[in-house]
């Protein structure tokens, strides 16, 4: 890969890696989604009981809290993990990432979607998804 491009073969190497980081950043958002709404669920209980002294559910909250922080890094974490390959990443929750490639002396955009077993588009820089061209 020079200077930040790719070619075909080198992108295509690497839809196995993203597919695979996909399905995991998939999985990390759909727990994140899940502990975010039992954490909304234990602080409007908190809100609504009567502040008179401790509440046993404390130790829950504090143990969803830490969680859903920990899910939202490892999701960032994984996006960083693709943005620094030189990929760029359009659509988390797609799995849609465009890769710059050389064609006819310009960039364009190799374009990528979870679920395609190889890249077999692409697109101008100014253009997006809705305007891929086959290879």
């Amino acid at each position: 890969m020079e200077s930040g491009q790719f070619t075909l073969d080198e992108a295509n190497a690497l839809v196995p890696w993203l597919e695979e980081t996909f399905q995991r950043l998939t999985q990390g958002r759909q727990e994140h989604l899940a502990l975010r709404e039992r954490l909304t669920e234990l602080l409007q209980r908190r809100e609504s009981r009567d502040s008179n002294g401790p509440s046993g559910g404390n130790d829950e909250l504090t143990r969803v809290r830490e969680d859903v922080d920990r899910l939202a890094r490892q999701i960032e974490d994984g996006v960083e993990e693709i943005l620094d390959r030189g990929i760029i990443v359009r659509d988390v929750e797609r799995g849609l990432v465009d890769f710059p490639s050389p064609r006819e002396g310009r960039e364009v955009f190799l374009c990528w979607i979870g679920g395609e077993e190889r890249i077999d588009f692409w697109h101008e820089t100014d253009r997006g998804f809705a305007h891929r061209q086959p290879l």
